[in-house]
This record gives C-alpha cells, structure tokens and sequence, in this order.
C-alpha cells in the first residue's frame, strides 16, 4: 500500500498566535480549493463564518460548492491564524476521508512548524486523529473536548486546545460546534 506525502504547505503566517492542526487532507477529487479543510462537506470555515461573522456561508463562492480561498487565507492572516496539520505522511486503508481509515507514516515536526511562528501561544487540534497524533508523538495529556491543558514543547508552554471535529461525521450540531470555538476564540482574546 503506497504513502501519501502532505500536499501542501504549512501555511505560518508571521503574525501568528494559534496553530490549528486536523489530522490530514482528504484526496484531492474531494476538494473544493486546494487550502487546508478543504472537503467541502467539513465545517471548519463555516463554524469560522458563523463565529466571526454571524453567517455560516461567509466562505463560501455564491451559488459554487466550494471555500473562497483568497477571502480565507486574508482573515487567516488577519487573525493570526496558522494551519497545518499531525501528519506529513499517511497511508490511507480505505478509499474515503475518514480519520479512522488513516495511518500515520510520519507524524509532524511540531517544534521545527512552532519555531518558524514565535508569537503563537496556542495549539489547537481539531478531531480525535489529530489529537491522538500529537499526544502519541509529544507525550501530552489529551484535553478534553472544548478544553485545554498545558503543554512544553521545545522548552515552550502552550495551551494546547481539543476542540470538537469539524467533520460531519462528528455527532453535534453545527451551532454547538461554533459555541466550543467561540469559546476557545473568546478565551484568548480573538
């Protein structure tokens, strides 16, 4: 079974105060831009509208199924945001976007990722891969979800967040997923 090197680039703006991790893309025939969350049938732009801007269609391109990346990466920048995700390398098990179906081969450099964003104080994973992946690989206590714990990585402390999945696959309204954000947002002055 072949591997799959991460397709993009870790997008680490310099102003940066939070690192926003999934676990990996999904393929490509299920994008709708080539930028991270890209599925568009995952909400994390949408709980993004909806926090910031009261409207979970913010992102969208009017009357398209797909993320308008340009107006995304722009609030990215603006807000301090960094993405990027637990896994450089992954073999997939199954033909689908499923966590579950992922194999980690490689799991992120996070202190070399950190070292290039020096104002982030927050790292936040967004589904249980991911926050299994980091935990396996840095040796964290797992936070529970909508919370945080405090991490040292590379002789730094974090408050490192577990907020619910962005995926549909994931039980809890779109509305109370925006609330964990909002709260987490909120928390840390965003």
């Amino acid at each position: 079974m072949t591997t799959e090197r991460h397709p993009f680039e870790p997008f680490l703006p310099g102003n940066a105060r939070v690192l926003f991790l999934g676990s990996f893309p999904p393929q490509p025939k299920r994008w709708s831009m080539d930028f991270y969350y890209p599925n568009w049938i995952n909400d994390f732009w949408r709980i993004c509208g909806l926090v910031f801007f009261g409207d979970k269609g913010h992102f969208e391109v009017a009357g398209e199924k797909r993320f308008d990346k340009d107006r995304i990466m722009k609030f990215c920048r603006e807000k301090g945001f960094a993405l990027f995700d637990t896994a450089t390398e992954i073999r997939r098990l199954a033909d689908n976007a499923s966590d579950k179906f992922l194999e980690v081969v490689t799991p992120t450099d996070l202190p070399a990722l950190l070292e290039k964003i020096p104002q982030c104080r927050a790292i936040v994973t967004t589904g249980q891969k991911a926050t299994d992946t980091l935990c396996q690989a840095h040796g964290c206590p797992t936070p529970p979800v909508g919370g945080w714990v405090s991490v040292q990585i590379a002789g730094r402390t974090y408050q490192f967040w577990r907020l619910p999945s962005t995926s549909r696959a994931y039980p809890l309204s779109l509305e109370k997923k925006a609330a964990a954000y909002r709260t987490f947002f909120e928390s840390l002055g965003i």
